[in-house]
């Protein structure tokens, strides 16, 4: 698929969900490659689930979203663990280190799955590279989402999903984050789906959402 001369990595066409309500329908979305495309909401609107379901984590009740041109799924559970643990980045809100181990630790695990090299220079633009052989319960809360945030990066994900990445961090330190964010995907023809309450955050994405009255809502800002 082609948008604007620019691979389609990702879309999402009439998908809806719902638990014991209903929590949007009808999103249609795409993500190309070297495109952050960011959704804001109030708390509740759905936002979270959206990324999940995008993110080959929660079957959507209608609809289909496809990555690679296959529906996602249609896939066997192999090919989506595949995805998850090869493809794609997760950042959670919770940061989901491994207690125990040091910085480093952490970031060779993700190293030594994905077979790829840690980048120093992307934990220098992180501030966290004098933190490496600190175990992650010492670490503060933002300094440890940034370990999570590179711990990501460092398997080289296609596509990256960021559920409030800098909650825990000063205005400065969002924006170097942000950055290196933007810096990746554009070097690396990635994708970047971007959950925020912050506006202002927002608005530095290629493309804005508003997820509002169970519809997605396409935002000029």
């Amino acid at each position: 698929m082609e948008l604007n001369n620019s691979k389609v990595l990702l879309a999402a066409s009439n998908v809806a969900h719902s638990f014991d309500y209903l929590l949007f329908e009808n999103v249609d979305l795409s993500i190309c490659e070297g495109e952050s495309v960011a959704i804001i909401g109030v708390s509740g609107s759905g936002k979270s689930t959206l990324l999940h379901i995008l993110a080959t984590l929660l079957k959507p009740k209608r609809g289909k979203v496809i990555y690679d041109q296959s529906y996602m799924y249609e896939q066997s559970s192999d090919r989506l663990i595949e995805i998850r643990r090869d493809e794609i980045g997760i950042i959670f809100q919770s940061h989901y280190l491994f207690k125990g181990f040091s910085a480093k630790e952490n970031l060779d695990i993700s190293s030594i799955i994905s077979n790829k090299k840690i980048d120093i220079e992307m934990l220098k633009k992180l501030k966290i590279e004098k933190y490496l052989h600190q175990n992650v319960s010492s670490l503060s809360g933002g300094q440890q989402q940034r370990v999570s945030i590179a711990r990501v990066l460092t398997k080289k994900p296609k596509i990256i999903f960021a559920d409030e990445p800098t909650g825990n961090l000063d205005k400065n330190t969002a924006d170097d984050v942000m950055n290196v964010m933007f810096d990746y995907i554009q070097k690396n023809r990635g994708g970047l789906f971007l959950v925020t309450h912050d506006e202002e955050l927002a608005k530095k994405c290629d493309r804005v959402y508003r997820l509002k009255d169970k519809r997605l809502i396409p935002l000029i800002m």
